[in-house]
């Protein structure tokens, strides 16, 4: 057998670009073709290898001894041969030829193996998850665990040095979670794939728990609590909201909940913020992730902490005196009494190495405070003045910096009662990157937020003035219509209206005059006469009835000659 047995087209660990693998006595090693770093593994490093189907033809999977795991992907299948015989004539190892179960199957067992999780279906491994990609795991619910793999840009190192998420990083499209099911109880030893039974006397518990802690033992994903510099017991958090122990280590914090942990790295942290919330009572600590946290499929940009003011706390690091001299000196003390908000900031600031913003002390509120109470939508929260940015905080948290903000509009929404009192802000982002508009602002803040705005050298329109001016020229408008018409009414020719007017006028005068004339007439003589013999008749009681049947006579004689004279004039 030659040397060296070299293989092309060979791709590590799922990685972008193929590379040329060589194997020789001494162990093997990888180059990529368009060149780069070269890995390498020594023979005494190899614990034991495996052949199977694998996403690029065949793979070859190599088990360190140092509980890592080697993924060789690109082989053809005539190749078996010519590697089994490498791995047993170098390597002192059998190249074990392994299927996978492709029934496509969702229930199975779960394996812990030395270098892997395996989910194995009919005793045949369905998909292996290495130790190194699993990032975080929770409890998500009474029988469900969440496995988080590391984002692929962003590995990170293991107690041994080793380094984390390689792998993640070769597509485009990641796997962040999966999350298995698991009812009932278990043991421990048949949770690591043993025997049941084997043991009569081991206690069973809950087989999710026993999964979970041995993950959390497997993938090395919580320290010990002797690597624990400083904790902080049942801090109140807004955002993602509930209670969480905080345990800070050397390279990263973890937050402990009832229900959720998370593990951040320092590394992630691009943000610290420390805000005075308007009551006088409560300061909040703001701290922004890059990746953000996840909890299922929310994303948290910003974790948001909450303490009492008047809180104290006594805290002694859990550090040495030469690593307080040497690799935190300056930066970290050993024993700390302060309010817990400052103490929290403070060992923060020594792990993270990160600077601590507060609020810009050229601007404060008509009361004195730095936050402006406002809304977001529906969500109501404070809106802070930093020296280079915006932050709107608790819910959403909205971080809007002044270098990307394009225009700053201070506007009212007509048609409310509470608009006299208040107002909104629109702030307008650069190259098209939309708006955020904080609503329901005090209007005594209009005066300072657009002095302050200026002496930032953003640019500011004020619509709420705009629309006064316009309102204000629209009643002086009116107010000089109605006096002229008032002034120049009687002379203005406004037509036939006029005439009309005054014809009516007179018609009235004329009408009312012959109208009550003809009716006064037409009542004396027809009806005015009887009234007055009435009269007569009451109040002269001497008039004989002689005379009146006289009368009455006359009176017909004088009717009967009347009428054929006007018979005569009619026809």
């Amino acid at each position: 057998m030659a040397a060296i047995e070299s293989f092309d087209h060979i791709y590590l660990d799922l990685s972008k670009e193929p590379g040329k693998c060589r194997f020789a006595e001494n162990g093997l090693g990888w180059k990529p073709v368009g060149g780069g770093e070269t890995f390498t593994l020594d023979v005494s490093n190899i614990g034991g290898a495996q052949w199977s189907r694998a996403a690029r033809g065949y793979e070859v999977k190599i088990l360190q001894r140092t509980s890592g795991v080697i993924q060789l992907d690109g082989f053809q299948q005539e190749d078996y041969e010519r590697l089994a015989k490498i791995f047993k004539n170098w390597y002192s190892t059998n190249l074990e030829n392994k299927e996978h179960s492709l029934r496509g199957w969702n229930w199975g067992k779960a394996e812990f193996g030395k270098a892997e999780l395996t989910f194995n279906v009919q005793n045949r491994p369905a998909f292996e998850i290495p130790y190194s990609e699993i990032a975080n795991t929770n409890l998500a619910g009474r029988n469900e665990i969440a496995v988080e793999f590391a984002p692929g840009d962003h590995g990170k190192s293991s107690q041994n040095g080793q380094v984390k998420s390689k792998k993640a990083s070769a597509s485009r499209d990641q796997l962040v979670e999966i999350r298995f099911y698991i009812p009932g109880t278990t043991t421990r030893k048949e949770a690591e794939g043993g025997e049941a039974g084997s043991d009569a006397d081991e206690e069973e518990k809950n087989a999710v728990t026993l999964f979970y802690d041995t993950l959390i033992e497997k993938a090395e994903i919580g320290e010990t609590a002797g690597d624990t510099i400083a904790t902080f017991l049942d801090v109140l958090h807004l955002t993602p909201r509930g209670r969480f122990d905080i345990d800070m280590y050397d390279t990263s914090f973890r937050l402990r909940g009832k229900t959720y942990d998370y593990k951040i790295q320092y590394e992630a942290i691009k943000k610290f913020m420390v805000l005075p919330k308007p009551d006088d009572l409560h300061f909040m600590l703001c701290i922004g992730l890059d990746p953000p946290l996840r909890q299922g499929q929310t994303r948290y940009p910003f974790i948001v902490m909450q303490f009492k003011q008047d809180e104290e706390v006594t805290l002694d690091l859990n550090l040495s005196e030469e690593e307080l001299n040497g690799k935190y000196k300056d930066r970290l003390q050993a024993h700390y009494e302060q309010p817990a908000h400052q103490v929290v900031t403070y060992i923060f600031k020594g792990l993270a190495n990160k600077k601590v913003t507060a609020p810009a002390k050229d601007f404060t509120t008509h009361r004195g405070h730095y936050g402006i109470k406002c809304s977001i939508k529906a969500s109501e929260g404070f809106l802070y003045c930093l020296e280079k940015a915006f932050m709107f905080v608790p819910k959403p948290a909205t971080y809007i910096s002044y270098e990307q903000t394009q225009s700053v509009t201070f506007s009212r929404v007509g048609g409310a009662v509470s608009t006299l009192s208040t107002f909104d802000i629109t702030v307008h982002m650069k190259n098209g990157q939309g708006s955020s508009q904080f609503s329901n602002i005090n209007r005594e803040e209009l005066k300072a937020l657009e002095d302050f705005f200026k002496l930032k050298g953003l640019k500011v329109k004020n619509e709420i003035d705009e629309d006064a001016n316009l309102l204000a020229a629209a009643l002086r408008d009116d107010d000089m219509a109605s006096s002229d018409e008032d002034v120049v009414g009687g002379k203005a020719d406004r037509g036939s209206a006029d005439e009309d007017e005054e014809s009516v006028d007179e018609d009235f005068q004329a009408e009312s005059e012959s109208e009550v004339a003809e009716e006064y007439d037409s009542q004396h003589e027809s009806s005015g006469s009887g009234s007055d013999e009435d009269d007569d008749d009451l109040d002269d009681d001497v008039v004989d009835d002689d005379e009146d049947e006289e009368e009455e006579e006359e009176e017909e004689e004088e009717e009967e000659e009347e009428r054929p004279k006007k018979k005569k004039k009619t026809g």
